[in-house]
């Protein structure tokens, strides 16, 4: 049985698809990806000019492509794309700030990232990484992670997206549910006529978000005024040369604590993919991905965005379209790189409304919290693991809903660390692996289970 029909997938990662398919499906999964947001509220709080903000995008977009391709062609060899992490924007601001901001801070805050993308790499080059995960991460502790890491973004989707994404908050709702209920819609014609699958199912996302932006734009919620005064052609302007780099070690530690809380998050990504594809990953695949992640991070650093990693929104992609290809993922890389280049592509883009994406969003980060569950469905459960599975869980939720007030008062060190609730919750589940005993069986019991089978 190949890989494709074990994971019920259309097509598998390593399925040959046409060009056009390609390039239809990368574009699918760029679209599903919030990678415009992050740079966006990096520039409102640096306080960005609208030059240095759009530079900014476009090299958010430059890097992201640079990095899919290194990954899914190269070092991972698993579909899988990159994109800017929220994780490090708190960091950011701060270092930014206490640089004097500027270009002086700017080009500390490039430095300390540059810093700590080196290391990355190393740590992979050592081949540590996968004999730590093997230790630390079982199954149970995997499954654990994905279901967090799916967790962790429902409240992003609905509350960033619809609840609190200005506007009118009825017609949020409305954009909201109509794209979700459109993408549902398309993935039951294909459950129910599966001559059909391959037209609605592969291609339900883009369907979806078409149809949300068209609705948008009866409400004059699509903003065609920003597409149109947007330059077809525009060059990034690169860190390297714009910026410059400082190196400070207060900075640069600070950014090493941040590297392994998105080295954490990355791996709950990783499990989720392989996950949907029912293909477990390889010690080669685990330390290559280090590097890459590595790699893609001293890109942008050098690029000057924020560093780059794996985006587990892509793994519900999958799950729902069920095509897996990697060229459709190498696709998604060379578009990223063409939205960098051509101002009006990513300004179409970022004009899709912010509920419309919210819609989509929400159904993906359910098909990764579910792709978690069932891989700890398929474990014989001890008492023990009601608390490795429950605990985590509760710690996500509790993460989510903290009062900001809180977070505020705590260590510069604690809030990086409360920013993110799929690290801290997956510190908590290995952890909570470690200490809590195994139950021993008795050899009455052991010898009794064997007579009976």
């Amino acid at each position: 049985m190949d890989l494709a029909n074990k994971a019920g997938l259309i097509v598998g990662p390593d399925e040959a698809i046409k060009a056009h398919t390609a390039t239809l499906l990368g574009l699918q999964h760029v679209l599903a990806m919030d990678v415009y947001v992050p740079p966006f509220i990096i520039a409102g709080l640096l306080a960005m000019s609208m030059d240095a903000k759009m530079a900014l995008i476009q090299i958010t977009f430059f890097a992201a492509g640079i990095g899919t391709i290194l990954q899914t062609r190269y070092f991972m060899k698993m579909p899988m794309t990159q994109g800017p992490s929220f994780v490090p924007i708190g960091a950011i601001a701060g270092i930014y700030l206490a640089n004097g901001g500027g270009q002086h801070g700017l080009a500390t805050v490039f430095g300390s990232l540059l810093v700590g993308a080196v290391l990355v790499i190393l740590f992979g080059l050592s081949g540590f990484f996968q004999k730590i995960i093997r230790y630390l991460v079982p199954s149970l502790v995997g499954g654990t992670i994905i279901t967090v890491v799916g967790l962790s973004l429902i409240p992003s989707a609905l509350n960033d997206n619809i609840f609190q994404a200005g506007g009118n908050l009825n017609q949020n709702v409305i954009l909201g549910v109509v794209t979700a209920t459109i993408l549902v819609t398309c993935v039951a014609i294909s459950l129910r006529f599966p001559r059909l699958a391959r037209a609605f199912k592969v291609s339900s996302i883009i369907i979806a978000l078409l149809g949300g932006s068209l609705l948008a734009a009866s409400m004059g919620r699509f903003s065609f005024k920003s597409i149109a005064t947007a330059p077809w052609f525009s060059l990034p302007s690169f860190a390297v040369t714009h910026y410059g780099f400082h190196f400070s070690l207060s900075a640069i530690l600070t950014m090493i604590v941040i590297y392994a809380v998105l080295l954490t998050e990355t791996s709950g990504t990783w499990f989720a993919m392989s996950a949907i594809l029912q293909e477990p990953m390889t010690d080669k695949q685990w330390n290559r991905g280090i590097i890459g992640e590595g790699l893609s991070c001293l890109i942008a650093a050098l690029a000057g965005s924020t560093p780059m990693t794996g985006y587990s929104t892509n793994a519900g992609v999958i799950s729902i379209t069920g095509v897996a290809s990697k060229r459709a993922f190498i696709a998604a890389g060379v578009w990223f790189i063409g939205f960098s280049f051509i101002g009006k592509l990513a300004a179409f883009l970022a004009a899709i409304p912010a509920p419309v994406i919210g819609g989509v969003f929400a159904i993906i980060c359910s098909t990764i919290m579910l792709s978690g569950l069932q891989v700890i469905r398929q474990q014989q459960f001890a008492e023990r693991d009601l608390y490795i599975i429950g605990l985590p869980i509760i710690m996500t939720l509790a993460l989510i809903l903290i009062p900001e007030q809180l977070t505020k008062e705590a260590p510069q060190l604690i809030q990086y660390l409360l920013s993110s609730p799929v690290a801290v919750s997956a510190i908590l589940a290995i952890a909570l692996n470690q200490i809590l005993p195994q139950q021993i069986v008795p050899a009455k019991a052991k010898l009794a289970v064997k007579e009976q089978a």
